[in-house]
């Protein structure tokens, strides 16, 4: 049935869009704003619901999982942990100029997996990879291309902050699509894997054909350069910094080999930081991502709200109409990374995409957990496609550090043309990958 438009929908559309805004100006500004808009939405429209129901939707397990993981890892980066392990990796290429970037891309990839997450990852990372770039030749664009591709591609692993967000949102829509608690695990590292696959494929096909099969072809082993110059070798690891390499392994071991709940052992690891003194706990709260947290489930709430008033099934009737079940993959992808290229991905997009999905499987006539998976799949990817973006902090850290003698305004220029024609390209990938090829 097509939607039913009405002033009142249009005012609770309106009420979404004003926080998509306000999520591309300032990202403490939407937090506040997705909780305000919410009661909003909730006490001036949504009439015969309470505003206790409404603040029941406050995603309080999400909430908790986001603050052991990311207080776990502010810890370790504060005690200085991960600076001197991403050292130690950098330092690994020696005098091996061809080999930098795709160590790099390895480097950012498993530091983003291990729990930091793409934006922490990319702020301890590209200053090293921007500076080493500059150094040895390669160009920004290329270097930037494959920095935030592996920060984005891995940014879905289960211990990282965008993988808590999208899989607690799956874990909400589950009952709706078929999938049961025990697959709940293996669908978490699927989507990890399937936006590894289309992260990796497009942005190392950017970087041969922009210029890095270029440079690689004519750079030379054992160039002049010191690593030394650009990473010098750290102090060793201390006892605090080598107790919290272990307990990263232990997070990991926990959840993989043992199916462990991710945030409860977060939080158990945090208490021991704090009981042992292993980082000063004050820098580490103070260095969380609080404006993301309190965004993602504020998000949470205005789109629980938006859904009983009707909003999600006005936007899904309208995907419908230009969509089937082979298309839907594509289609959802374009849409999400083009409203993603001027706001928050994690903390705006995929919440209001992701609770579309049982919605949009109804509308397509595809009720397989296949598809499900898929469509989660090109929602993930989709927003993230096209945060290599100048607009989005990602792309931000990575001019910021660019060379001296790098053109940052041409930089600027030619990453904002490629994170905009990403939407496209991620429509297109996201149609063949998910919806022909089947991944």
């Amino acid at each position: 049935m097509p939607p039913v438009f009405s002033p009142s929908l249009y005012c609770r559309l309106g009420g979404l869009f004003v926080v998509i805004f306000l999520s591309f100006k300032d990202i403490q500004r939407s937090a506040i704003s997705g909780c305000g808009r919410s009661h909003y939405c909730g006490h001036g429209l949504v009439r015969h619901d309470s505003l206790l129901k409404i603040y029941a939707g406050w995603p309080i397990n999400l909430f908790m999982i986001l603050v052991g993981v990311t207080f776990m890892f502010s810890s370790a980066t504060v005690n200085g942990t991960m600076e001197k392990f991403s050292a130690y990796c950098v330092r690994l290429a020696k005098g091996n100029v061809a080999f930098i970037p795709i160590i790099f891309f390895i480097l950012v990839t498993f530091i983003t997996t291990i729990g930091p997450g793409n934006i922490a990852s990319t702020a301890l990372l590209a200053p090293v990879g921007m500076a080493l770039a500059g150094r040895i030749g390669v160009p920004a664009f290329c270097m930037t291309l494959l920095i935030v591709g592996a920060a984005n591609g891995a940014a879905f692993s289960p211990f990282a902050p965008t993988g808590i967000i999208s899989n607690g949102l799956i874990a909400k829509i589950a009952p709706q699509v078929g999938i049961t608690p025990d697959m709940l695990n293996g669908i978490a590292w699927k989507v990890h894997w399937n936006s590894e696959i289309v992260q990796g494929i497009v942005n190392f096909g950017g970087f041969f054909l922009t210029g890095g099969a270029a440079w690689m072809m004519n750079a030379k082993k054992g160039a002049s350069f010191s690593i030394d110059e650009i990473a010098p070798k750290p102090e060793p690891l201390d006892k605090k910094q080598w107790y919290t390499l272990a307990s990263i392994a232990v997070l990991i071991i926990s959840v993989i080999a043992f199916h462990l709940d991710v945030g409860a052992v977060a939080f158990v690891i945090g208490a021991t930081y704090i009981l042992f003194d292993i980082a000063d706990d004050k820098d580490a709260i103070k260095g969380m991502p609080w404006g993301v947290i309190v965004m993602v489930c504020g998000m949470s709430v205005l789109i629980d709200v938006m859904d009983k008033a009707g909003g999600l099934n006005m936007l899904i009737g309208l995907i419908a109409v230009v969509s089937n079940a082979s298309t839907v993959n594509g289609v959802v992808a374009f849409v999400a990374g083009l409203i993603s290229a001027y706001s928050s991905s994690s903390g705006v997009v995929m919440p209001m995409f992701l609770n579309m999905v049982p919605g949009l499987l109804d509308a397509v006539n595809s009720h397989t957990t296949e598809a499900a998976v898929a469509l989660i799949s090109s929602i993930d990817v989709g927003s993230h496609l096209v945060d290599t973006s100048p607009l989005s902090t990602l792309g931000a850290l990575c001019i910021a550090n660019a060379a001296a003698h790098e053109d940052k305004g041409k930089l600027f220029r030619n990453l904002l043309l490629w994170g905009l024609s990403m939407s496209v390209v991620g429509g297109v990938m996201c149609y063949i990958a998910f919806g022909l090829l089947g991944l």
